[in-house]
């Protein structure tokens, strides 16, 4: 094992952000810790008290002359459990109802991300660095939703950040946009760890916030990138092969916008030979855009 001590500062950070990159969210203690035992304390101390004694009567409680009086030693199922740190909390029921309330409560986009930032509902916020919200132009009526956040929007703060953002760059350049002349964002505002899929249930609580960044940005035309991006809004189980090319309406707050799903720039690095379809899908966007009156020549 590879001591810390043996290690250059630039070597250390470099290893630090390979374990955060991989999803690791805890370093190893000082001392070893039994978490089975902790586990067991922690069900014996839920668990209500088995009454197999009778209770002593005062009399017996009473000590005899000349016997020191002594306080009962508690067993060890009696005794607290260790003290954890904060545990991560879980999407439920109640906690969608709280997102919902939080979100619709919100009148602006600068209102809506302060209210994500304070939100503690939603236990991938804990292993986050960053919490990723909308930036660019929203009065462009232009949206451009990914999936999730990579390593590298974690990291800057940023949607579409590090290479694929490089890639995503020149994409948008090939017909007439740029970043900062439409309106960017995530469909999960927090990177999972390991950059694993996100659950139903993780799904469920980021809805109503990007459901409502939508309805504040009143786009006319909306990019999706990613398969869990379209089908996170398509309803639907297909790839992105299936998905794409296509447009479609999608229904939020009462409005019906035209939607077009693609591939995610992510998606082009790892397989270069899909540019060609990914360029067809964005000339397709350009054409609406064009008949929209969105783009400026």
């Amino acid at each position: 094992m590879i001591s810390a001590n043996d290690l250059s500062p630039a070597e250390l950070a470099a290893l630090l952000h390979f374990h955060a990159d991989a999803g690791v969210e805890w370093l190893l203690e000082e001392e070893a810790v039994d978490r089975f035992a902790e586990f067991e304390a922690m069900k014996a101390a839920r668990r209500p008290p088995a009454q197999t004694q009778q209770e002593p009567s005062p009399a017996e409680q009473r000590p005899s002359p000349g016997q020191r009086q002594t306080s009962p030693r508690p067993s060890a199922a009696a005794r607290p459990a260790p003290a954890s740190g904060p545990q991560p909390a879980i999407p439920d029921g109640e906690a969608v109802q709280q997102a919902r309330f939080v979100a619709e409560a919100a009148r602006s986009l600068s209102e809506l991300k302060t209210a994500i930032e304070a939100f503690n509902g939603c236990n991938l916020k804990h292993s986050a660095r960053s919490t990723i919200f909308a930036s660019g132009k929203a009065e462009s009526g232009i949206m451009v939703i990914g999936s999730a956040p990579s390593a590298e929007d974690d990291r800057e703060g940023t949607p579409f950040s590090g290479k694929s953002g490089q890639l995503f760059d020149k994409m948008l350049a090939a017909i007439g946009l740029d970043r900062s002349s439409v309106l960017l964002t995530q469909v999960i505002p927090w990177r999972p760890p390991g950059n694993r899929p996100a659950s139903p249930a993780e799904m469920d609580i980021c809805r109503p916030f990007i459901e409502r960044q939508i309805a504040l940005a009143e786009p006319q035309a909306i990019l999706l990138l990613g398969n869990f991006a379209a089908r996170f809004f398509f309803g639907e189980n297909d790839t992105i092969h299936g998905l794409r090319g296509r447009w479609r309406e999608i229904a939020v707050a009462g409005r019906v916008i035209p939607a077009i799903a693609s591939l995610h720039p992510q998606d082009l690095l790892t397989a270069p030979v899909n540019k060609r379809l990914a360029w067809n899908d964005l000339l397709v966007f350009q054409a609406k855009l064009n008949a929209l009156s969105l783009l400026r020549n």
